[in-house]
């Protein structure tokens, strides 16, 4: 039996994924608000948290699962109002749904994952896996640590308030076409050795974690595609060409020495691509 499953990037991180009637989104975030944090000097950690629910209404319309990687405003800003737009299930750790929560996302469609997770949906798995966000420095920094366990925080207001809370990795299969989310330029050796996704998202290279790419594709094996994410200026307009800030072509190179069997396919903004297996 044939798999289909078409691909198509928002931009950052976000990903809407569909495949036998039904769509998965990962860290769905479309609005874009400008914060200076990809202009050296300009950045702002008391930019108010904002959403252009316009612009999410344009790109995004429907949805059965968010998956969440991490709680950075780039990724989560937008998941309380497409959660309660779709109906859709969101995953998440403990401090990703208290903040959906001080944030008015329906209680009803959380649920709460630390990886480890095996969960069949209608017309697809999802198996969660621990993960560790990107870090940056001398001394090996976490922009925006923490995290928010027990009950619900106040209502997060600027984009300082939304702090990492753990992060997650997961691998999605439609049928015999699986998709391996990596949202972060680390992760968990041991816990993913001998998956074999059809397709990797990973980031480029970080110089704090030694031969990334190497050990990564050690682990996963050669995909037969492998996608960069998270490689564009994030606060640069969705509806432009993606300004690459963040390696996204240069991790074809990495792919060719250490994956040379995988097809390297660098989607630009709002770009679909469909795999058939």
């Amino acid at each position: 039996m044939t798999s289909e499953v078409t691909v198509r990037w928002l931009g950052t991180n976000a990903w809407e994924v569909t495949g036998g009637g039904t769509t998965v989104l990962v860290d769905p975030y479309v609005s874009r608000t400008y914060t200076g944090a990809t202009k050296p000097g300009e950045f702002d950690p008391d930019t108010p948290i904002t959403i252009d629910e316009a612009a999410i209404d344009e790109h995004i319309a429907t949805a059965d699962s968010i998956l969440i990687t991490h709680a950075h405003f780039d990724h989560i800003a937008d998941v309380p109002y497409v959660a309660a737009k779709t109906g859709a299930t969101v995953l998440g750790t403990e401090t990703h749904l208290n903040l959906l929560r001080a944030m008015d996302t329906p209680e009803e469609q959380l649920a709460q994952v630390g990886g480890g997770e095996l969960y069949q949906f209608e017309g697809y798995t999802v198996e969660v896996f621990r993960s560790s966000h990107g870090v940056t420095g001398k001394h090996k920094s976490l922009l925006f640590p923490g995290t928010r366990p027990g009950e619900a925080p106040r209502r997060p207001e600027v984009i300082k308030d939304l702090v990492e809370g753990g992060s997650l990795a997961y691998l999605v299969t439609f049928g015999e076409v699986s998709l391996y989310f990596n949202a972060v330029p680390s992760f968990h050796e041991r816990e993913i050795a001998g998956i074999r996704p059809t397709v990797l998202f990973m980031q480029g290279r970080n110089p704090n974690y030694p031969d990334y790419e190497e050990r990564l594709f050690a682990a996963v094996g050669s995909p037969p595609y492998v996608i960069p994410t998270h490689w564009d200026d994030y606060e640069e307009p969705l509806t432009e060409p993606a300004v690459d800030l963040f390696g996204g072509a240069a991790l074809g190179e990495k792919v060719a020495q250490y994956s040379p069997d995988s097809e390297f396919v660098l989607l630009d903004h709002l770009e679909s691509f469909t795999i058939e297996r």
